[in-house]
C-alpha cells in the first residue's frame, strides 16, 4: 500500500490518503467490524505519523481517550516495515498495553492490510528463565529449602515451555525464588555460555530478528539505546535488532522512565549480592565463583573470603551511619551548596572504596597469572564481570565524596523503612536534566520518533512537557543521522498535534468541586473528608474509585468509610489487599464496590461500564516537595531564572490529574462523575490550569450538600 515515490534517502514514502482509507467509512476496518465508527481525530493522527515517518522527523501526538491512537500509528508502522523492510519499534510503559497491541491490535492491522510483516514482543531479561541458573539453584537446594516445591514446579515447567516467560508459568512463583533462576545480566556470560542453545533470551531475540514490528517496554528500549549511544550505532543488534523508526506510546511516562533507567545506585544489599556471587557459605557449604575456580586459582580461593568479609563489614558500618544521616525523613538531597553534607559518613565511604579496590587488585593479580585460554573460560570471565561491578561501586563512592563538583548529576540518599531496625540506606545518582540524555540517545540518532499519550499538555500547550524531555520547539535542533556535519545539526523542529477525544463528555460527565471543603493542608480536612466520601458513595451505590496521594490519608479515610459502606451492602477494596491485577478484576466483577487506591492507580485502570461511575480525587496530585530529584530539578529551574512551581510542579500535577480523570470514561456510552475534593482547584489562581486542561464537561462548584443533590440528579434522572 506504499506510494511508489521515494524519499531523499531512497525509502518508499507512505501515501497518507491511501492509508487513511483503512480508517474511513467503507474502509477495511469498517468492513471488519459491524459497529465500527470512523473518527476524524484518528485519521488526522495517522496523517501526522505518516508525515513524521516520511520526513524523518520527531512527532508528538496527544490523543484523547477513544481516539484509537494505536491504529493511528500501527497502520503506518506496518506499511513502513513492509515497504522499506525496516523495523519499527513500539515502546510502552505498561504490560496491559503491550498485551493489547500484541494479542489484539497488531493482528487486526496485519489482517485488514493483508500484510506479511511479522510482529514480536520482547521483554526485559528478568522476565525469562535462565536454564543455567535453574540448574545451579537445583544443585544448591537442600531438603530444607524454603522454595523446594516452587523450584520443582519451575523445573517441570522449564522442561515444557517454549518461551521461558514468567507470565507463562502456570503458578505464581515467589519473587525471591524467581530472582534465583531468572536471566540476570550480572551472571550471564552471553556467547560464552555452554547452554546458549537452550537460552530463552536468545530465542526471543531470534524471533525479534525476524520481525518488522517489535513491541518493548521503555526500560528495554533505553537499555538498547544506552549501548548504541556508546558508539555501537544502529547497524547491528544491541539489545534489540537494528531499527529506524520508533513509536513511544504512553509517552507521559518517558521522563520518569528515562530518569529511572539512567540513574545509578548502590546499597549494602547490592554489595552483598555481588560479593555473594563470588563467595558465600550456605548451610555449611561454600558456594560461589571463586570457590568453583579453586583448581586453577588456589591463592585467590585462599585470600578472597577474608577480603570479601572486610568489604561486607565496611558496607554494614557505612549503611548504619548513612541510615542515621538520612533520619526519619527517609531521603536526603545532597545540595551542591552544602558540600559538607556528607562529612559524617565520608570516612566510612572512603574506607569502603579502599577495601573494594584492594580486593579488586588481588583478583586482577590472580587473573593475570592465567594463560590466555583459561582467562577466557566462563568462570574467570564471570569473576571478572562481577569484580567490575564492585569497581563501579567504588567509583560511585569516589563521586559521592566530591558530589558538589559534579553539577549535572543529582546525588541523594534514601532509606527503606527508615524508622525500623531493618532499614537499608541507598546511595543514588540521577541525571539532573534528562532532556539532554533523551536528545542524544533518542531524537538525534533515530530517523523518526513518534511520541503519543492521552496526557501531554497543560491547557492545550506542550511547552512545559516538551522542554522537560528535550523537545522545546525553539530550542530543539535535532541532528539527523544523515547530517553532513553532526556538529552543525540541521534544525528540525518537532511537529505537534492535539487530537481530541470523540467521547460526549459534555453530555456524559459531571465535574464537581465542594467549595465549602476545608483546605487540604489543614487539620479539619482529615475530619471532613471521610463523612463526605461516605455520603457520596451511599448516593452512587458504590461504583467508585477513590484516589489519594498518600497512604496515610487513604488508611484514615478507609477505616472510617468502610463500615458505613458495609451498612449499605457496598464492598470496599483497598490497595495492598491483593496484587494489582486481582484487585482490579474483583473491583470490575462486583458492580456495587469501591476501590480505595493511591499513586499507581491514577493510571492504567480500565473499567468500562457501570462498575466505575464515580472517581473521587481527594487531593490535587502535586509531588512531595521533599523528593530529592524533584527538589534538585526545581532548584535548577529557579537558578535559571524560571518559576519552578509553574514550570515544574504544576505541569506534573495537571498531567497526573488528567490521568485520574481518564479512568472514568473508557467508552463513548460511559457516564459518570469526577469529584475533586481539593478546594484549591476552585480557590487558587492556578486551579484554572487543572480545570482548563480537562475536556469540556458539566460543572458543579457548589456546597457539599448541593453537590450531593447534583450527583443524585445526574446519576438517576
Amino acid at each position: 500500500m506504499s506510494d511508489r515515490h521515494a524519499g531523499p534517502d531512497g525509502n518508499a514514502l507512505l501515501d497518507a490518503d491511501r492509508l487513511a482509507n483503512v480508517l474511513e467509512p467503507g474502509g477495511a476496518l469498517s468492513r471488519r467490524f459491524e459497529s465500527y465508527e470512523a473518527r476524524d481525530s484518528q485519521i488526522e493522527m495517522l496523517k501526522l505519523v505518516v508525515e513524521a515517518f516520511n520526513a524523518g522527523r520527531v512527532a508528538v501526538a496527544e490523543a484523547g481517550t477513544g481516539v484509537g491512537k494505536s491504529f493511528a500509528y500501527l497502520i503506518p508502522a506496518v506499511n513502513w516495515a513492509e515497504a522499506n523492510r525496516e523495523r519499527v519499534v513500539i515502546s510502552t510503559a505498561t504490560i496491559n498495553l503491550q498485551e493489547q497491541l500484541v494479542k489484539k491490535d497488531i493482528p487486526t492491522v496485519l489482517d485488514v492490510m493483508r500484510s506479511p510483516v511479522k510482529a514480536a514482543l520482547m521483554k526485559g531479561r528478568g522476565n525469562y528463565l535462565c536454564p543455567v541458573r535453574l540448574a545451579e539453584a537445583n544443585a544448591e537446594a537442600t531438603l530444607f529449602d524454603e522454595h523446594d516445591e516452587g523450584l520443582s514446579g519451575l523445573a517441570a515447567w522449564a522442561a515444557e515451555t517454549e518461551t521461558g516467560d514468567k507470565s507463562d508459568v502456570p503458578f505464581l512463583p515467589a519473587e525471591s525464588l524467581w530472582r534465583r533462576v531468572n536471566s540476570d545480566p550480572d551472571t550471564c556470560p552471553g556467547l560464552r555460555c555452554s547452554r546458549r542453545a537452550e537460552c530463552f533470551i536468545n530465542r526471543a531475540r531470534a524471533e525479534a530478528a525476524k520481525a518488522g514490528i517489535i513491541v518493548v517496554n521503555h526500560h528495554l528500549l533505553f537499555s538498547d539505546l544506552a549501548i548504541r549511544a556508546e558508539g555501537f550505532g544502529f547497524e547491528e543488534t544491541a539489545v534489540l535488532p537494528p531499527f529506524t523508526r520508533l513509536v513511544i506510546d504512553e509517552a507521559h511516562t518517558v521522563e520518569n522512565a528515562a530518569t529511572s533507567f539512567f540513574s545509578r545506585s548502590f546499597s549494602r544489599l547490592s554489595i552483598l549480592k555481588q560479593t555473594g556471587r563470588l563467595h558465600r557459605v550456605r548451610r555449611g557449604r561454600t558456594l560461589g565463583l571463586i570457590g568453583a575456580a579453586t583448581a586453577y586459582m588456589p591463592s585467590l580461593a585462599a585470600e578472597a573470603p577474608s577480603e570479601i568479609e572486610k568489604i561486607r563489614e565496611q558496607a554494614r558500618r557505612l549503611d548504619a551511619t548513612a541510615v542515621s544521616l538520612v533520619g526519619r525523613s527517609g531521603s536526603l538531597w545532597l545540595s551542591p551548596d552544602a558540600p559538607d553534607a556528607l562529612a559524617p559518613i565520608l570516612p566510612e565511604l572512603t574506607e569502603l572504596a579502599t577495601r573494594i579496590r584492594a580486593f579488586v587488585a588481588v583478583v586482577n593479580r590472580e587473573l593475570k597469572k592465567l594463560d590466555d585460554e583459561k582467562r577466557d573460560e566462563q568462570l574467570p570471565y564471570e569473576i571478572r564481570m562481577t569484580v567490575r561491578r564492585l569497581e563501579a561501586i567504588a567509583e560511585m563512592c569516589r563521586e559521592f565524596a566530591i558530589f558538589s563538583e559534579i553539577p549535572d548529576e543529582v546525588f541523594w540518599l534514601d532509606a527503606t523503612s527508615p524508622a525500623s531496625a531493618d532499614a537499608v540506606a541507598r546511595f543514588n545518582v540521577t541525571p539532573l536534566a534528562i532532556g539532554d540524555v533523551l536528545r542524544d540517545a533518542v531524537y538525534a540518532p533515530i530517523a523518526s520518533v513518534v511520541m503519543t499519550s492521552a496526557t501531554l499538555t497543560v491547557q492545550d500547550s506542550f511547552t512545559r512537557w516538551a522542554a522537560r524531555v528535550g523537545l522545546a520547539p525553539k530550542a530543539t535542533a535535532v541532528p539527523r543521522p544523515d547530517a553532513s556535519d553532526p556538529d552543525e545539526p540541521t534544525a528540525v523542529e518537532p511537529i505537534f498535534g492535539i487530537f481530541p477525544s470523540p467521547f460526549p463528555y459534555e453530555e456524559n460527565v459531571l465535574i464537581a468541586v465542594p467549595t465549602d471543603a476545608p483546605p487540604p493542608d489543614g487539620p479539619e480536612y482529615a475530619k471532613w473528608l471521610p463523612p463526605f466520601v461516605a455520603e457520596v458513595l451511599a448516593v452512587s451505590e458504590g461504583r467508585a474509585l477513590v484516589l489519594f496521594t498518600s497512604y496515610d490519608m487513604l488508611d484514615r479515610t478507609y477505616a472510617v468509610v468502610r463500615p458505613a459502606l458495609a451498612a449499605h451492602g457496598i464492598t470496599a477494596f483497598r490497595q495492598g489487599e491483593h496484587d494489582r491485577a486481582r484487585l482490579l478484576r474483583m473491583f470490575a466483577d462486583e458492580t456495587s464496590s469501591v476501590l480505595f487506591a493511591t499513586d499507581s492507580f491514577w493510571e492504567g485502570v480500565d473499567t468500562p461500564g457501570e462498575s466505575l461511575s464515580v472517581v473521587i480525587v481527594c487531593r490535587l496530585p502535586f509531588r512531595v516537595p521533599s523528593d530529592p530529584v524533584h527538589r534538585a530539578r526545581s532548584e535548577a529551574v529557579t537558578e535559571a531564572g524560571g518559576n519552578s512551581f509553574y514550570e515544574f510542579s504544576l505541569p506534573d500535577a495537571v498531567m497526573k490529574l488528567k490521568q485520574g480523570f481518564g479512568r472514568l470514561m473508557r467508552r463513548s456510552s460511559d457516564r459518570g462523575i469526577v469529584i475533586i475534593t481539593d478546594v484549591r482547584v476552585a480557590s487558587k489562581s492556578y486551579g484554572k490550569a487543572f480545570l482548563g486542561s480537562l475536556p469540556p464537561t458539566q460543572r458543579s462548584l457548589k456546597s457539599s450538600a448541593a453537590i450531593l443533590e447534583d450527583i443524585e440528579r445526574f446519576l438517576y434522572s
